[in-house]
C-alpha cells in the first residue's frame, strides 16, 4: 500500500506519478492534518501521534510506503515515529521550471522526478 499524505491527491499528479507510486502498491490518500503555526511542540507530537496510529489501522499489517509532505516539523515528527515502527517513508522529488514574465512576476511549474527515501 502507498499512502498519500499530502495536499496533492493522487487523482490530480501526472501518470509518472502514479505510475511511480503505484510500483509501491495500491495508492490511497490520507488528508493532512491542518496545522497550526502557533501549535506548541507538544500539539504537533500529538497530531503526528495520532497520525501515525491512523496509519498503522490503515494498513492493516500489510507493507506500507507512506508520501508524506507538507509542514516540516510535523513532518519530521510523523517520519521519526513512523520509520521507528519499520514504516518507508518518501517525499517526492520535482524540478521547478521557473518562467519570467514580461510583467517582471514568475511562474514556477514543478515537473515529478521521483520518490526519496526518507
Amino acid at each position: 500500500m502507498f499512502i498519500n499524505l499530502t495536499n496533492h491527491p493522487s487523482s490530480q499528479w501526472d501518470e509518472r506519478q502514479t505510475k511511480a507510486a503505484r510500483q509501491f502498491g495500491k495508492i490511497e490518500d490520507m488528508a493532512f492534518p491542518q496545522v497550526n503555526p502557533e501549535d506548541s511542540r507538544e500539539n504537533i507530537e500529538a497530531i503526528a501521534e495520532e497520525t501515525a496510529k491512523s496509519i498503522v489501522e490503515k494498513s492493516h499489517d500489510c507493507d506500507v510506503t507512506v508520501h508524506i509532505m507538507g509542514e516540516m516539523t510535523f513532518v519530521y515528527n510523523l517520519v521519526s515515529r513512523l520509520k521507528s515502527m519499520g514504516i518507508r517513508c518518501v517525499a517526492s522529488t520535482t524540478e521547478r521550471i521557473v518562467t519570467e514574465n514580461a510583467d517582471g512576476s514568475k511562474t514556477s511549474e514543478f515537473s515529478f522526478v521521483g520518490f526519496r527515501e526518507y
